[in-house]
């Protein structure tokens, strides 16, 4: 996709825009989002929206590319060669929650794209790091298997707790984005993960 226009916007515009159309397509999903009400949000015209992304369909899988380079791109290059599975949760949120404080709209985008149905753009969501496989191959890779306790099945393990994050990211999502209140949670959730560490693996939490 080229969008040569909006990265030489100031980068102050490029944030409202972005931000704007994360919080539009997180409320009313691909189909109801309208770029109108992205531009209104952005305090910007609709010919601008179509002026650097050209189409509905481009802004959107531009966002989910954001989504990938705050997400995924950052814990490729800040996680360790630990083959711990749970030092590597531990690591894999603190970096989630750095992306959601930097864009906190991001967050009701995210939670949409599980929920997405619009036959337009499902493909490329299934195909995304987004995606119960694409995250587990990404968590599970080079993790040494032995540290689970014998009987324990990692996967069991790794979807359970993909299925804890999402109710997770829904109750932050339903909070309204209230910073006391998440750094409350944030510190729930990786004592949670502690104990499933004791309870799940050989190993103890540090």
């Amino acid at each position: 996709m080229s969008m040569e226009n909006f990265f030489r916007v100031r980068a102050e515009k490029q944030d409202h825009i972005i931000n704007a159309a994360f919080a539009i397509f997180g409320r009313q999903g691909y189909r109801k989002a309208s770029l109108g009400d992205i531009a209104h949000i952005a305090g910007i015209t609709k010919g601008m929206i179509t002026y650097y992304f050209g189409s509905k369909k481009t802004l959107y899988l531009y966002l989910m590319e954001m989504c990938q380079a705050s997400l995924l791109d950052a814990l490729t290059t800040q996680i360790s060669e630990d083959t711990n599975f749970f030092d590597r949760l531990h690591i894999t949120l603190d970096i989630q929650i750095s992306a959601i404080k930097a864009h906190p709209a991001l967050l009701s985008f995210i939670n949409s794209l599980y929920k997405e149905s619009d036959s337009e753009v499902t493909a490329e969501i299934e195909a995304s790091f987004l995606s119960d496989q694409g995250q587990y191959d990404y968590l599970m890779k080079g993790i040494d298997l032995l540290q689970f306790k014998p009987g324990i099945d990692p996967q069991v393990v790794c979807n359970f707790i993909l299925w804890a994050g999402v109710g997770f990211a829904e109750e932050i999502y339903q909070e309204n984005y209230d910073e006391a209140k998440l750094n409350e949670m944030i510190s729930q959730f990786h004592a949670s993960l502690n104990l499933m560490q004791k309870t799940f693996t050989e190993m103890d939490a540090k």
